[in-house]
């Protein structure tokens, strides 16, 4: 079925992912936070260490590097990852980052740890906060959606409504949504979300019901229990033929790239 996919949400957050930096040191100091974010603007000669902190941050020419949050290696095989999996070039990535393909290729094969300012374009270029790309977000961290709290499509009167069950989290690369289509309904039609992005791949699970589903102009017909798998970037909807109400989980990985 059509759906929007999870998008990022990069932002200009520096500051914040600088002090989530900062709170992760053993000993966290207000001394030591001005002292970090002064590093992003004030000039320095030479590299310097945080005072009261186990964080220390090396400067050149008052830029902080990542240097202090993850290896030059780790971090480089991580970039090339997401990359890959979003299926972008090194001069998309350049582009869409405004990081030189020189720069993202060094820091990819770990030979340089990029400057904050530079990981933070990397990140917005790969629909990341810095944070996220740093890995500074995973701590067991949980999200709860509850049923209440569900984000709805209009139902219009096409006999098709569905709610979005996972949290629009920046940089989530997949989103579960659960429709439901009346009988004789079927998605795809208005106040629908749009396609989906390119490269995107879509599962779907009958809950209840039967469905047949028309992918790039093939006709599938599904029951309850059965579960399909389809390139969601090509034409394709769900429709309803039968006199009962079906009951469909979906989910969509956006961008990945096709094996």
């Amino acid at each position: 079925m059509h759906g929007s996919g999870p998008k990022g949400a990069p932002g200009h957050a520096i500051v914040r992912d600088v002090v989530t930096v900062w709170a992760r040191a053993a000993t966290p100091s207000l001394l030591s936070l001005l002292s970090l974010l002064s590093l992003l603007s004030l000039p320095l000669s030479a590299p310097r260490a945080l005072d009261n902190s186990q964080l220390y941050v090396i400067a050149y020419a008052g830029v902080a590097t990542t240097e202090t949050t993850t290896s030059p290696e780790s971090l480089g095989a991580r970039v090339r990852a997401l990359r890959e999996a979003m299926g972008l070039s090194l001069r998309e990535l350049a582009v869409r980052s405004g990081v030189s393909a020189p720069m993202l290729s060094q820091v990819e094969r770990g030979e340089t740890s990029p400057t904050l300012h530079v990981a933070q374009r990397i990140a917005h270029g790969l629909e990341l906060r810095l944070s996220q790309l740093l890995r500074l977000d995973e701590d067991g961290a949980v999200t709860i959606v509850r049923e209440a709290e569900r984000r709805t499509g209009p139902t219009g009167g096409s006999g098709h409504a569905y709610e979005i069950l996972t949290p629009p989290l920046p940089g989530q690369r997949a989103e579960l949504s659960r429709h439901t289509l009346a009988p004789g309904a079927v998605t795809g039609g208005p106040g629908d979300p749009p396609m989906h992005e390119p490269g995107s791949r879509e599962t779907a699970l009958v809950q209840s019901g039967s469905v047949i589903l028309y992918c790039d102009g093939a006709r599938h017909e599904l029951v309850t229990g059965d579960c399909v798998t389809f390139d969601a970037d090509l034409p394709h909807h769900f429709e309803n033929p039968s006199n009962r109400e079906a009951v469909l989980l979906a989910v969509v990985s956006a961008g990945l790239r096709r094996s």
